[in-house]
């Protein structure tokens, strides 16, 4: 049975379990019983995009198991090298959809803010992987930026924090950001979107919450899981934490090969979702950032394993498959 406490239960401190965290690729095959000499991993991708992954997300992983579904998701390989033609730095727009400092408007009626440039994991597929985030991350300024484009824009009524991942943020500034957002009265919803309730769930402790509980904005709480091995009780006491303090949760999972391109794979990774009371959103395609195309997995695949996943679940249950293209209008849908 799942656990439905809605108080925090992890009582490791968030930044010193980051401080933990692996960051070197030697040591993650050695907890994995994995041959450090195999010429499948690389430690130059590993140098042009830092390791990172909690060792709790790691405990999750199979034992001496190159597939396992989240060591892929996080282990630097000699394949992120290949130069890959229609595959390049800036996947979705970002660069060109960039307002002020930090703050994306590509589409009508919500910005979205790069809040930070940290993240608790770095997913080697990545879509920000490349991201300027130097010149471009909206706290740089304490908001100013941001509040000035929104005075500006009326018609905004949603904002979206992002990144990296906006829990980086201490729950001070997250709360300095929220307290200013509140006060623009076009302002109706507010949406996380945020893979650190998956990967880190100490995140989600007393102090975050009394934050999150406060704020008088509709909330919106985009998680980001790719498989059902990652959702564990730990996970689920944190977003039903989440959840008992206003929260609607949903989820963003990104089709990758030799991760989640089964039904199998995508069928529990539903039922898993729902068991924690968070709906499946979008399954996206791929972007096409450079150093991923070995996770790509075709369109006419993601639309035929849509379409069978339709016959093993309730409509509910099944995401929309979706692609990002840099400047269209809105996302595109299979």
């Amino acid at each position: 049975m799942i656990a439905r406490s809605t108080q925090p239960t992890q009582n490791v401190d968030w930044r010193h379990a980051l401080r933990e965290a692996i960051s070197d690729p030697l040591e993650l095959l050695d907890m994995l019983g994995l041959d450090r000499l195999d010429r499948r991993v690389s430690s130059l991708a590993s140098q042009q995009f830092a390791l990172r992954v909690p060792r709790g997300f790691v405990k999750k992983m199979a034992y001496q198991d190159w597939s396992d579904p989240l060591l892929r998701q996080v282990l630097p390989l000699q394949d992120e090298l290949n130069d890959v033609a229609n595959f390049s730095t800036d996947a979705v727009g970002d660069v060109l959809a960039t307002r002020e400092l930090g703050v994306l408007h590509k589409y009508a009626n919500r910005v979205l803010l790069i809040t930070t440039a940290a993240c608790a994991v770095h997913c080697r597929y990545c879509f920000r992987r490349h991201f300027p985030y130097a010149q471009a991350v909206a706290a740089k300024d304490n908001w100013a930026s941001t509040m000035r484009y929104l005075d500006g824009h009326p018609e905004v009524n949603e904002v979206i924090l992002s990144g990296g991942d906006p829990l980086s943020l201490s729950t001070a500034k997250l709360r300095a950001l929220t307290d200013q957002l509140q006060t623009r009265p076009q302002l109706r919803r507010l949406r996380l979107h945020t893979r650190w309730p998956v990967v880190l769930p100490e995140r989600i402790d007393a102090e975050l919450l009394d934050w999150f509980g406060s704020i008088r904005l509709q909330k919106v709480v985009v998680i980001h899981s790719n498989h059902a091995n990652e959702l564990d009780a730990a996970v689920g006491h944190g977003l039903a934490a989440l959840r008992a303090r206003g929260a609607e949760l949903l989820n963003q999972a990104v089709l990758l090969r030799g991760v989640n391109d089964s039904v199998d794979a995508l069928k529990n990774l539903s039922e898993a979702l729902i068991a924690h009371s968070v709906l499946p959103y979008y399954l996206h395609l791929l972007d096409r950032v450079q150093g991923s195309a070995h996770f790509e997995v075709d369109e006419a695949r993601g639309v035929a394993l849509v379409d069978e996943l339709k016959a093993h679940l309730p409509g509910y249950l099944v995401p929309r498959l979706a692609r990002e293209t840099a400047g269209a209008a809105s996302k595109t849908f299979g």
